[in-house]
């Protein structure tokens, strides 16, 4: 069984866009399996095939297709002719060392004309199998299911399948800008915007030398992490603390963490039009923390005129600890830092900020001065993933 076939659910509902679709997720599946030998990658009717070379091992292979967004299942898989007799032996030949206590044959039809309907092919099928190896026959819950897919000029045969991520190709949804702490909750936001096939740019925020460096050692982690699902990240790493002093300096207390999510989506809004990106994204949640309310949230997203957009909003903290833990985020999240967030906080922030009230504190500060500053003070670290595709260059990290 030298295929792995690959399904996809959702890029086929796309109609007329669907073959473009179809070329972004081929394109991503060849990217993420670079380094292993695998011969070949290319679109059938209605699925992908990987054709593995004799050092391939599926479960890299498969470990590296779980990761491309846009991939509904896949499945270790054999090539036989298109009888039933041809068919048959060929997955008992590779089913010599499976003794499932149950099973059944699920056929699907690709090719239309095939004489046999689907339940037929299964019928004889898997009465050919039960003749030749006595397995008991189970439809509603087999231990193992032997998948048939029968194309123009060949059959697949799979046992059993192993589920994808799901969502869209990255790079079929556009260019996105997030702002990326060290904490839990924008990391699954950007994750979940990957989801839906958008290339993440990754903005995060430090107050070196004011504090440690520990912030930027865990963006550097996430931004590792999360380029194995879109196979290349670029990281900004932005100095905040000196802007976080100019505004202590100069804001009442109550309306400073206002004021510097505002200057965080000015700042964030210029790298993301400078690299063509087309709305920013947040791990916001309504009500999580003092700055989170439905007014400031208003007030702090009303100075971008590029969409905000917050994917968690609606979320509750422990389906967002659920969903880190699955992709691989918690664990880096929940390591002790010190980020920006914590430099010059005060007691009793505002809960429902004025926009007029911070309008008048934001006219004591030189905001343009100080987002032109940072924007060009900014440090850029190319991710990519695999290594064996990471370009050449300093800076770049696998």
């Amino acid at each position: 069984m030298n295929s792995v076939v690959v399904h996809y659910q959702e890029v086929a509902l796309k109609g007329k866009n669907r073959p473009w679709f179809i070329s972004r997720l081929v394109a991503n599946l060849r990217a993420a399996v670079a380094d292993l030998d695998v011969r070949s990658v290319r679109p059938l009717v209605g699925r992908i095939e990987l054709t593995l070379g004799p050092t391939a091992k599926y479960d890299e292979v498969r470990d590296r297709i779980q990761h491309v967004f846009g991939v509904a299942n896949c499945s270790r898989a054999g090539r036989s002719g298109r009888s039933l007799d041809e068919m048959a032996q060929a997955i008992l030949a590779d089913a010599r060392d499976l003794e499932p206590e149950s099973f059944r044959v699920s056929v699907r039809r690709a090719d239309k004309r095939y004489p046999l309907r689907s339940p037929e092919v299964e019928r004889e099928v898997g009465g050919r199998i039960k003749q030749a190896r006595g397995w008991k026959v189970n439809l509603d819950n087999p231990a193992l299911t032997v998948g048939i897919e029968i194309l123009n000029d060949h059959a697949f045969y799979f046992f059993g399948k192993d589920k994808g991520p799901g969502g869209l190709p990255t790079g079929s949804g556009g260019r996105v800008a997030c702002l990326l702490s060290g904490g839990i909750d924008s990391p699954v936001a950007t994750w979940r915007m990957m989801k839906r096939g958008c290339q993440a740019l990754l903005v995060h925020f430090h107050s070196y030398p004011f504090l440690s460096r520990a912030s930027q050692e865990k963006a550097r982690e996430l931004a590792a992490l999360l380029t194995r699902y879109q196979l290349h990240s670029r990281l900004f790493l932005v100095a905040f603390g000196e802007i976080q002093r100019q505004v202590v300096l100069s804001v009442p207390a109550a309306l400073r963490v206002v004021v510097y999510r505002r200057l965080m989506l000015r700042i964030a809004e210029r790298i993301a039009k400078d690299q063509g990106a087309g709305a920013l994204v947040t791990g916001e949640v309504i009500g999580q923390v003092a700055s989170q309310t439905l007014e400031n949230m208003s007030v702090i997203g009303s100075v971008a005129s590029l969409p905000v957009l917050r994917p968690l909003v609606g979320m509750d903290k422990e389906e967002i600890v659920a969903q880190a833990e699955r992709i691989g985020t918690y664990e880096i999240s929940i390591v002790p830092d010190q980020d920006c967030c914590q430099l010059f906080t005060p007691k009793h922030p505002a809960t429902r900020a004025r926009l007029d009230e911070v309008l008048a504190a934001e006219g004591l500060l030189p905001v343009e001065e100080l987002v032109a500053g940072a924007v060009a003070a900014a440090e850029v670290e190319e991710f990519a993933f695999p290594a064996a595709a990471t370009p050449a260059g300093e800076g770049t990290r696998g």
